[in-house]
């Protein structure tokens, strides 16, 4: 076994220290836990080269996460693609644009790096049952991993969520519930679940605490991948705001331990996105507000599409702790821009990655994203998940008879269609 890191769970608000088990909240002041780690005994063991010589997965960082395990419940997800995007660059005026691909992972969406987590500390704590409230992917990913690790599951889903993803969750063998109402309303049902099922581990309520940590992997990817140096700008999709307070949170733990280069910190702009249908935090954000009002969601982005983000609070304050922003798009934007970086880039994103490649733009038009800074935008889903929202735009340009002659006559040299039939 690894040396163990993780010390404790530690209350945000108060302060207060927790063991390590099935808890995700303060019994003082009802703060959310998170895991806390000795960083002086990281940064001795760790190094580069020592990550370097480790999987092609997640687990290359163990020492940096809350489980350690020689044999970790995992389909290999992460390490991930950090692509360089000039030509989608040029269209929004930047000059050094990166995407970290998360459509590139086992499940199609980064919820395999915080699934991993949560389910090997699920094993390790006797869990007989993987379970989650989900708006889609993360049901995917749980009922995968659980399957991998001779689990049982049970996702708990809205009962209007794209058909691929309902389809997902359902292949692996795990058992889908679809409740009618929305995402908040399935949350809420799975805090009552778990007093009422202690042999079930849900991902995202008594695992939280160590789940949310699997999001900080990707922090820790884009360094490496940039040559151990932080970017000057990461934009990222907030549902919960979970995703973007563990990316903020990754890179300062990089710089805590020395992994950064020696001429950097971790000062990181963080900025936010989100739809315009689902926006509680971008509108705490722009009207200066501590407050996230919940909002009762009306968007296509249904991965984001979170009316009361249990931690929107945390990610508005590291938005605004590193000079980010955080922004909203309509859902005719978020079209725009899954169809801008498909043809620019060669990347299907799901709805989620359209609300951050459209929001990238608009923060880079006002310019909050400046031209001189090195950027990443999160891609974090597949599109294949999702292509229903893209309605007849995914069809077919032209349909023709089988010949040469009605071929020629309906597409140009370039292969641009040049009538309808």
């Amino acid at each position: 076994m690894d040396p163990v890191f993780v010390t404790a769970l530690t209350c945000r608000e108060c302060g207060r220290t927790y063991p390590l088990d099935a808890l995700h909240v303060c019994d003082w002041c009802f703060g959310p836990l998170e895991a806390a780690y000795d960083y002086e005994a990281i940064a001795a063991a760790l190094s580069p080269e020592e990550i370097a010589a480790g999987p092609r997965t997640i687990w290359r960082y163990r020492a940096l996460l809350p489980v350690q395990d020689t044999r970790p419940v995992e389909l290999g997800g992460g390490w991930t693609p950090l692509v360089r995007a000039e030509r989608l660059a040029a269209e929004l005026g930047l000059g050094e644009l990166w995407l970290k691909d998360d459509t590139a992972n086992p499940t199609g969406s980064f919820k395999d790096r915080v699934v991993s987590v949560a389910l090997t500390k699920a094993r390790q704590l006797g869990f007989k049952v993987a379970a989650c409230a989900s708006t889609g992917n993360l049901a995917g990913s749980i009922a995968a991993h659980a399957a991998r690790a001779g689990m049982a599951s049970v996702v708990i889903v809205p009962k209007d969520l794209e058909r691929a993803k309902i389809a997902m969750a359902a292949v692996y063998g795990g058992t889908v519930v679809a409740v009618d109402g929305d995402y908040d309303d399935v949350n809420r049902l799975c805090a009552e679940l778990v007093a009422e099922h202690p042999s079930w581990g849900f991902a995202n309520v008594n695992l939280r605490a160590y789940y949310a940590e699997g999001s900080k992997t990707l922090a820790f990817e884009i360094a490496e991948q940039l040559g151990w140096r932080a970017p000057d700008h990461v934009v990222v999709p907030v549902g919960s705001g979970s995703q973007l307070n563990k990316v903020a949170k990754g890179f300062t733990e990089l710089s805590k331990v020395g992994l950064l280069h020696a001429d950097e910190g971790p000062a990181v702009r963080i900025s936010g996105a989100q739809a315009a249908g689902c926006a509680p935090v971008a509108t705490a954000f722009e009207t200066g507000s501590d407050d996230i009002r919940p909002v009762r969601p009306s968007t296509i982005a249904r991965s984001v599409a979170i009316g009361n983000p249990a931690d929107g609070y945390y990610a508005l304050q590291a938005v605004r702790r590193s000079g980010g922003a955080v922004g909203s798009v309509s859902d005719s934007e978020v079209l725009d821009a899954i169809g801008l970086l498909a043809r620019t880039e060669g990347i299907f994103a799901e709805t989620a990655g359209g609300v951050t490649i459209a929001t990238l733009a608009k923060l880079a038009a006002a310019g909050v994203v400046g031209r001189d800074e090195r950027v990443v935008a999160i891609v974090s889903g597949h599109g294949l998940k999702t292509v229903e929202s893209l309605g007849t735009a995914a069809g077919p340009g032209v349909t023709v008879p089988p010949s040469l002659e009605a071929f020629e006559e309906a597409v140009g040299e370039t292969g641009e269609v040049l009538l309808c039939r």
